[in-house]
């Protein structure tokens, strides 16, 4: 009679331990789920460009090089595809000014990218990558010499290949510290409607920016 009453209670026992294990495996899914789906991201990076070029050619005549080191602004919205791939858009904006031999050269340049990453995640924290990007980029070029003033401006294609290091601070925050090449396109300068001259921009620039990852 004994063994009876104890299987009994076994019995009635068995459900609710089974309820409080699946109330706790559903806790920790969905725990899982949502560190998982915070695979997007937005943020700021700001750009040192390291002797940004803008080589401009007379045709049949000569050239000057102007090679300027400033700051550059963007921002940037992304998708992590897998544990080794992301995509990202990033948009941004740069330019130099200066004078040489007489001549005020004002450049002004807005890219907007498409960029393609691979890495290698270790310790959940350190991601070493690499990436290509591809977009196009708007450049305005004002030139005021001696000879005439020319301002022009082009919408042309524009890429870039780079190499860095993502550090995850928390399951939100990510810092990302890389250095790129970045060839940006060639503007056409005119002088009484005739083609004058060019001017090829591009850059190798370090960058810094953070990130905030979410979920949809």
């Amino acid at each position: 009679m004994k063994k009876f009453w104890f299987i009994l209670a076994l019995m009635a026992a068995t459900p609710a331990m089974a309820n409080e294990y699946d109330t706790y495996a559903e806790y920790e899914y969905r725990n899982v789920n949502a560190a998982e789906k915070r695979d997007n991201y937005v943020g700021l990076r700001i750009h040192k460009n390291e002797n940004i070029a803008f080589k401009y050619h007379i045709h049949d005549g000569g050239h000057a090089t102007i090679r300027k080191d400033n700051w550059g602004l963007g921002g940037v919205i992304g998708n992590k595809l897998s544990d080794f791939a992301k995509i990202e858009f990033e948009t941004m904006y740069t330019g130099a000014q200066q004078t040489r031999h007489g001549a005020e050269y004002d450049f002004d340049v807005w890219a907007n990218m498409l960029n393609f990453y691979l890495f290698q995640e270790y310790a959940g924290a350190i991601a070493p990558y690499v990436g290509l990007g591809i977009g196009f980029a708007t450049i305005w070029g004002d030139i005021d010499a001696p000879y005439g003033h020319m301002s022009d401006s082009v919408f042309d294609l524009s890429y870039s290949a780079m190499i860095g290091v993502n550090f995850a601070l928390n399951d939100r925050v990510d810092l990302n510290l890389g250095i790129k090449y970045q060839y940006y396109g060639e503007v056409e300068h005119e002088r009484s409607g005739n083609e004058y001259g060019v001017t090829d921009v591009d850059a190798t620039e370090f960058y810094f920016g953070a990130v905030y990852k979410f979920g949809l």
